[in-house]
């Protein structure tokens, strides 16, 4: 689809048929990315779908797909490229063998052919347009992020000793984050900003149907008002929309087609990852001591 055909309606539709259901925020902002050629910076809390959104986006324009998974720790050389260096002594023994025999070789080490690409760089230098997802921007320091900045900016990458780099295809950036610390202004002057919350009963609906399409709508709807309950409560780590989709996956493989409570309150713990969450969800939602 070209840009200029992309309408905010057409993006929906092309994300639905990837299996992703956005609300209109998301179609929004994605669609703004796309016409403006920003990056995208995505926050909320865990397991609303920040992550799958860069892969649905990837799918849906049949873009190649580039990930960082940010960490505690990361470096600029996993994120952009690394010298090769056994690849650069080998060169630079055989430099000097070939000089005792008289004859000359280049010995420059320090060009592309010792340059080992990593995902950014690998993605700027693509042929195809692209998506690359950094993903969970907030577990990387804030020089490492300040390094970033000339890519989100300026579509460069400054390697030393190498050179400077220059964005070869379209391609959209999409950062997660789930607000371990404070992201840079300068960060977030670069980027859209998205911010996906726990979707409402009927965006949640439509996307636990999209996966488990052969659930019975009245289980369906029950699991969902079920989960949608739990997450009001004051919990240490309230269930994703994966937990939900498991959730109905178990009810149905302990045979219940329209999700009794008998069987959810069985299978509660599946969506809940403390002892003191199901004992609270036990206590508060089916009036159990147990």
């Amino acid at each position: 689809m070209k840009d200029e055909d992309l309408t905010i309606e057409t993006l929906k539709q092309v994300l639905n048929e990837s299996n992703y259901i956005p609300d209109d925020s998301i179609a929004t902002t994605i669609f703004l990315a796309l016409k403006l050629k920003k990056p995208v910076l995505v926050e909320g809390p865990p397991g609303v779908g920040k992550t799958e959104l860069s892969k649905a986006v990837a799918r849906a324009f049949g873009r190649d797909f580039f990930r960082v998974q940010c960490y505690e720790g990361i470096t600029f050389e996993q994120i952009v490229g690394e010298w090769n260096y056994q690849k650069q002594l080998l060169h630079l023994e055989m430099s000097k063998i070939t000089k005792t025999e008289g004859t000359n070789r280049d010995d420059d080490v320090f060009s592309g052919e010792f340059f080992i690409k990593r995902p950014l760089l690998s993605a700027f230098m693509n042929e195809k347009p692209s998506v690359i997802l950094i993903d969970e921007i907030d577990k990387a320091d804030e020089e490492v992020e300040s390094f970033l900045l000339q890519a989100l900016g300026e579509g460069q990458i400054t390697v030393n000793d190498l050179g400077t780099f220059s964005l070869q295809n379209d391609l959209m950036v999409i950062l997660t984050s789930n607000s371990q610390r404070m992201l840079l202004d300068e960060t977030k002057d670069r980027c859209l900003f998205l911010y996906i919350d726990y979707p409402s009963f009927e965006r949640e609906l439509s996307i636990v149907k999209s996966r488990v399409p052969d659930a019975s709508p009245e289980m369906l709807k029950k699991v969902v008002r079920m989960i949608q309950s739990i997450r009001k409560l004051n919990l240490t780590k309230k269930p994703s929309i994966r937990a939900t989709v498991d959730w109905v996956k178990t009810v149905r493989a302990f045979g219940s087609s329209d999700g009794n409570d008998a069987t959810l309150k069985k299978t509660v713990g599946v969506v809940l990852k403390s002892e003191d969450d199901k004992k609270k969800v036990l206590k508060e939602l089916f009036h159990s001591k147990k």
